[in-house]
């Protein structure tokens, strides 16, 4: 495994990625010693994340001048990626909106580069067998409203986990935005992680949720298609190279 690169001569995104692989490239992260090796390294890349700005990456914050009717709402520019992460940048366009959709087992740090980003995040909850809608259990599943959030290229990276903020949306507020994104393990169909989508609905009927306050508010959450005013586009990426 390749240590992680804290020379300051060193591009940060490089730095990044390194720790990145440090973090999430060893052994089962479960209990003791490993446990403990694993957050120390994840605040580490945190750290390092949250330093992130734009010109680090040579992106220049865009206007906002009408689009081309068939231009993708975001775009994304791919910089790395291995069997235990991957890095890239996502630029939405000034009212644009990724939507809530899932991480299945991953775990994600998210830093706004320019603009501004409003972030919702939810954790996936088990709604009791007898509870409502229990004939649309199929189509249904629970969540908690965790928090909802604007970030910008000086708020600290937005943080991810397996079981905490797993699913989130993130609007662009106010003009356009960028962020980075970084995932771990990738997204894999195969191998049982692959992007679902959602919308929140209002509660049903004789539900009573346990929060009336919109974090911390019990919500039903629909699996849906990918939204059809949503797709990503792909554009160079034109910053420092990464090697890992």
């Amino acid at each position: 495994m390749l240590p992680a690169d804290s020379s300051s001569m060193r591009p940060l995104v490089q730095r990044v990625a390194r720790q990145a692989l440090l973090t999430f490239g060893g052994p089962a992260r479960l209990g003791g010693e490993a446990a403990r090796s694993f957050l120390e390294n994840h605040n580490k890349l945190k750290s390092l994340v949250t330093e992130l700005r734009a010109p680090d990456l040579r992106l220049v914050a865009r206007k906002n001048p009408p689009p081309p009717h068939a231009a993708p709402p975001v775009t994304y520019m791919h910089i790395c990626e291995t069997d235990e992460f991957s890095m890239g940048v996502f630029l939405l366009k000034s009212g644009a909106s990724i939507p809530l959709h899932d991480h299945p087992g991953m775990h994600g740090l998210l830093k706004v580069l320019y603009g501004k980003a409003r972030i919702s995040c939810f954790d996936r909850l088990e709604r009791p067998a007898g509870g409502p809608a229990a004939a649309l259990r199929g189509a249904l599943s629970g969540a908690l409203r965790r928090s909802t959030g604007e970030f910008t290229e000086d708020s600290g990276a937005c943080v991810l986990a397996p079981e905490r903020d797993n699913l989130h949306q993130i609007d662009a507020v106010d003009g356009p935005t960028a962020f980075m994104d970084i995932l771990a393990p990738p997204y894999d169909p195969e191998d049982g992680r692959d992007c679902h989508y959602y919308r929140v609905l209002s509660e049903p009927a004789g539900w009573t949720a346990g929060e009336s306050e919109p974090n911390g508010t019990e919500v039903w959450l629909m699996e849906i298609s990918q939204p059809a005013e949503f797709w990503c586009g792909s554009e160079p990426y034109p910053g420092p190279g990464v090697h890992l």
